[in-house]
């Protein structure tokens, strides 16, 4: 049996990690048997970081990297896609977590009013007299790169007309159907529901979680999603 390794529920949501939701649904989707294995310290998973699956005596890390293995073991979460959707599919997913990825995270980590819950929910097993320090300086490190990257310079209503453009492009994708590719939940939507998913749940209110929460379209398929592939 496949078992994910992932950060346990927060939030309300299966995961406060939008790539392990996706990993969720990935899984869910393929039909396989598995089961979770929750952890909140990714350094002994492959490059430090989490979803990961560990199958046969595997550990293979990376959501990309999951999809990847499942596929080879002969599922196709792209079924009936054209060569050009599987190209916009790809277009979705890369738009989705290297570009809204981002802004959650900003919005989770460079938030004053949003991170005393993230650091009491992401470091609540570290002794109360050591978490602040070392919360802290991961939270320095993880600001400082957002900083280094770009998006970090932008105030929140800054990133949220940058981003803009992107959920547009997602709601006027939705028009043809319930899904990014028509009827059925494809890998884009393991991808791109998740990314609101985890947009949405920010556990103090920001401009980005309003933007989506209060957006119908946008909800009601972050919802489809969950439902179809949750």
């Amino acid at each position: 049996m496949i078992t994910l390794i992932t950060y346990p529920p927060a939030f309300g949501e299966p995961a406060p990690s939008p790539f392990c939701v996706k990993a969720m649904y990935l899984l869910n989707a393929s039909g396989f048997q598995w089961q979770r294995q929750d952890t909140k310290d990714p350094r002994k998973w492959p490059s430090g970081k989490l979803p990961a699956i560990s199958v046969d005596g595997q550990v293979i890390g990376d959501s990309d990297n999951i999809r990847a293995y499942l596929e080879a073991k002969g599922v196709d979460f792209d079924a009936g896609l054209s060569d050009i959707d599987k190209a916009t599919s790809r277009a979705f997913i890369r738009m989705a977590e290297e570009h809204i990825y981002f802004h959650i995270l900003l919005d989770r980590w460079d938030n004053e009013a949003v991170w005393p819950l993230i650091r009491d929910t992401y470091f609540n097993e570290m002794p109360k007299l050591i978490r602040g320090a070392i919360a802290g300086s991961i939270r320095r490190n993880v600001v400082k790169g957002m900083h280094a990257q770009g998006l970090g310079r932008l105030t929140a209503e800054e990133r949220l007309a940058r981003l803009e453009p992107d959920l547009q492009a997602i709601a006027t994708r939705l028009w043809q159907g319930p899904f990014l590719f028509g009827q059925t939940a494809t890998a884009a939507d393991a991808s791109v529901g998740a990314m609101l998913r985890g947009g949405r749940s920010t556990p103090v209110e920001t401009p980005l979680s309003r933007r989506i929460a209060d957006d119908t379209i946008l909800s009601e398929y972050t919802d489809r999603v969950a439902e179809q592939m949750g």
